[in-house]
């Protein structure tokens, strides 16, 4: 089955290293073109700033660019780049402004700057994966509850609400590839007495992050 991950909305950081002010921005894009028009626009919102860095992954096609902007090579860029290929998210677009503040970094000041933005702006924004998920919805006796909440974490699912009446009524989306398992283990757990039904399913980003 097809996962990956995306960011989950548009996020920004900023960063603060000897006046140098560096401001990182990220944005979901599912093409190339949607990355550049981003980088264009944060060059002309920030028009004055000494450098308009960037970093972006499409996962159509496997394309992973960065610009130094006039930085010393590998000290901006690919420090940003570094940051969502280590965070695993795809069809992202990350810009990291500096606003020069007279002082020099050198190369290793530079490179944990624009690490530093970028990563705040990943962190604002949040990571969702892309998966087939399926809407469930169960129910369980009060003094069940914890044990089936900590199931669902355990198979990775999402806990979407809890409904408390005479019983718990709980919605949850569970990774199709991990329904069988989260099932079986719903079933071990409770004796038989806990079961679920699935009320439909989507292809669609879920945050985990």
């Amino acid at each position: 089955m097809t996962t990956y991950l995306v960011p989950a909305d548009a996020g920004a950081g900023e960063y603060i290293e000897k006046r140098s002010r560096f401001i990182g921005q990220i944005r979901p894009v599912e093409t190339e073109a949607e990355a550049q028009a981003m980088i264009a626009a944060v060059k002309k919102e920030h028009y004055d700033a000494r450098h308009n860095c960037f970093a972006y992954i499409i996962r159509e096609g496997g394309v992973m660019r960065y610009g130094d902007d006039g930085e010393p090579q590998g000290t901006a860029g690919q420090p940003i780049l570094a940051v969502l290929s280590g965070a695993g998210v795809q069809n992202v677009c990350c810009t990291v402004t500096r606003y020069f503040g007279g002082v020099l970094l050198g190369t290793g000041g530079l490179v944990r700057a624009y690490t530093a933005a970028a990563k705040a702006a990943l962190d604002d924004a949040g990571i969702s994966q892309m998966a087939l998920w399926q809407s469930i919805s169960l129910r369980c006796a009060y003094n069940m509850f914890e044990r089936v909440r900590r199931l669902l974490d355990e198979h990775e699912a999402v806990l979407e609400n809890t409904d408390y009446g005479a019983d718990i009524v709980i919605s949850a989306l569970v990774r199709e590839d991990k329904t069988a398992a989260f099932s079986d283990a719903l079933r071990e757990m409770s004796a038989g007495s806990i079961g679920f039904e699935v009320e439909g399913s989507r292809f669609c980003g879920v945050r985990i992050v």
